[in-house]
C-alpha cells in the first residue's frame, strides 16, 4: 500500500561544516524485526517532484499485488529540489533524521560519495542483477562508484531533437534531412532568415548540449586524474561549434535560460522556436506544458559530430538509492530494483512519466511502445522508441558525469561560463581559461 503522502516547505538553513560521509545511524537505532507473513514493511522516502511520488506510489500498489505476503507501506516526502538536498546533507551530518529511500538528483549525486568511496548509500549491485542484463549499463555506470551501484536510474535521457515539423515546413526545410550539427546550423540559419524567428536553444542555465557535443568530440571536462580540465581543445570545440551556430542565427538564448523552464514553454508553445535538442523525459514537457503544439513536434536523433560514434548520452537523471544504516535496508533494496529497473517499471516509466525506460526489453515491445492511446504517442508525429531504437548503439558514456566535482563545474557554468559566452560575447577559449582557473581556486587543485 502507498502510505500518506507529505508535503514539506522546508527552508533549509546553511550547512553547518563539511559533509561527513561515515555510517549513519539512520531513522531508528533499533534494528527492525522481521515482520510477519502479511504484515507491511514502511519505507520512508524522499523525493523532489511530484510526479517521482505518484509513480512510486504506483509501484508500491503493483509490488503489493504481486507480494501480498510481504507488502510495503510506502510514505513519500516531496520537497521542493534544493531544500530535500540540504535536508539529506544535514541529516548525513547529524547522524541522524534520515529516510529508508531517497531521490538523489544526478548533479548533487556526488556530494554523497567521499573522494575515497566513503558513502551513506548502500550498494545496491546484489538487488540490481534479476535485471541487469537488459538495463542500458551507461545509466548504472552513472551511480556506481569504487564498483559499488549506489543508485538506480529513472530513465536515459538519451538525447533527441524535438522539431516543430508543422513550421519548418511552412519554411521549406525537411528536419529528416539533419543529421550533423553542420546540417542543424545550416537549417537553424536558414530557418532564421526566412521567419525571423529562433530555430535552436543556447541555454544559460543547463549545462546539457555542451557535455553532448564534447562526447560526441571524445573529450572530457576532467583529465584522467580527475582534475578539472574545462580549457582543453574538445571543450572550446563544442564551445565554439554553440557560438558559430548563435553567430549564423541556428540558435539563440531563451527566456528563463533553458527549455526546462515556465518562461520557455510559454514562448516554444506559442511557435517562437523551432527546433530543442534535450534529453528524450522532455516529451513529458511538451504533453503537460505546451499542448498548443500537439500534433506539430516530431521527435528525431540529436545532431552528431561528423564521423563521432557517440550518437546520443543520458542527460540529467535521478538516482534513487537506499540508506545503508536502514534496518529495513534490504527489502528496501529488493523493493527499489523492482521499482526502478523491472520490466513492468519501465512499462510505468514511459506510461505515467513520457521517460525513456533504461530496461531495453521495454523498447521492443510494440503493445507499449506502439499503443495508439498512449498520451505521448497521440501528441508527437514520430514515435520515441523508433528513435531510440535507430540510435541505441550509440549511446555513450560520458565520464564527467560521475566526477565529484560536477556539481561546482556545473555551478560555474550556469551562472556564470554560459553567459560569458552566449550573452556576453567573450571568446570561448577565454571564457573557459577563466573557469579553469576559477575551478582550480574552488576545488583546491
Amino acid at each position: 500500500m502507498a502510505g500518506p503522502r507529505r508535503y514539506s516547505a522546508l527552508v533549509a538553513a546553511g550547512l553547518a561544516g563539511a559533509l561527513m560521509l561515515s555510517a549513519c545511524s539512520g531513522s531508528s537505532d533499533e534494528p527492525a524485526a522481521a515482520p510477519a507473513d502479511g504484515e507491511a514493511t514502511k519505507l520512508d522516502m524522499w523525493v523532489f517532484a511530484e510526479l517521482h511520488a505518484d509513480y512510486y506510489e504506483q509501484m508500491a500498489d503493483e509490488w503489493n499485488e504481486k507480494n501480498p505476503d510481504r507488502p510495503v507501506d510506502l510514505d513519500v516526502t516531496v520537497y521542493p529540489y534544493q531544500d530535500m538536498h540540504n535536508k539529506l546533507q544535514l541529516a548525513v551530518n547529524a547522524d541522524s533524521g534520515l529516510p529508508d529511500v531517497v531521490d538523489i538528483e544526478v548533479n548533487k549525486f556526488a556530494n554523497f560519495v567521499s573522494e575515497d568511496g566513503r558513502t551513506p548509500l548502500m550498494d545496491l549491485s546484489e538487488a540490481a542483477k534479476p535485471y541487469q542484463d537488459d538495463i542500458v549499463q551507461a545509466r548504472l555506470d552513472l551511480y556506481t562508484r569504487a564498483e559499488k551501484m549506489l543508485g538506480f536510474p529513472m530513465h536515459v535521457g538519451a538525447f533527441v531533437t524535438f522539431y516543430n515539423a508543422a513550421l519548418l515546413e511552412e519554411a521549406g526545410i525537411d528536419y529528416t534531412t539533419i543529421e550533423t550539427w553542420d546540417d542543424f546550423s545550416e537549417a537553424g540559419a536558414k530557418y532564421n532568415a526566412a521567419t525571423g524567428k529562433a530555430f535552436g536553444i543556447a541555454s544559460t542555465t543547463v549545462n546539457f548540449v555542451e557535455p553532448l557535443i564534447v562526447a560526441q568530440l571524445g573529450g572530457n571536462f576532467f583529465d584522467e586524474n580527475g582534475d578539472v580540465d574545462v580549457a582543453n581543445p574538445d571543450v572550446v570545440k563544442a564551445f565554439e561549434m554553440q557560438k558559430a551556430m548563435l553567430d549564423a542565427g541556428a540558435i539563440s538564448t531563451i527566456p528563463g535560460g533553458s527549455p526546462d523552464d515556465e518562461q520557455a514553454f510559454g514562448v516554444i508553445n506559442s511557435g517562437d522556436y523551432a527546433a530543442v535538442v534535450y534529453p528524450a523525459w522532455y516529451t513529458s514537457r511538451f504533453v503537460d506544458y505546451m499542448p498548443d503544439l500537439a500534433g506539430d513536434i516530431a521527435i528525431a536523433p540529436a545532431p552528431v559530430v561528423e564521423g563521432s560514434d557517440v550518437a546520443t548520452i543520458g542527460g540529467g537523471g535521478t538516482g534513487t538509492a537506499v540508506i545503508e544504516s536502514s534496518p529495513k535496508k534490504d527489502f528496501a533494496a529488493e523493493w527499489l530494483a523492482f521499482a526502478k529497473l523491472s520490466p513492468e517499471a519501465n512499462v510505468a516509466v514511459w506510461e505515467v512519466l513520457g521517460f525513456d525506460p533504461v530496461n531495453m526489453s521495454v523498447w521492443e515491445d510494440e503493445a507499449v511502445t506502439k499503443d495508439p492511446e498512449n498520451k505521448f504517442n497521440k501528441y508527437f508525429r514520430t514515435n520515441l522508441f523508433d528513435v531510440l531504437n535507430e540510435v541505441k548503439d550509440g549511446i555513450g558514456h560520458f565520464d564527467g558525469f560521475a566526477n565529484p566535482n560536477l556539481p561546482t563545474l556545473n555551478n560555474l557554468f550556469t551562472t556564470t561560463t554560459l553567459t560569458e559566452v552566449y550573452e556576453n560575447g567573450v571568446a570561448p577559449s577565454q571564457a573557459l581559461e577563466q573557469a579553469q582557473k576559477d575551478l582550480q581556486n574552488q576545488i583546491g587543485q
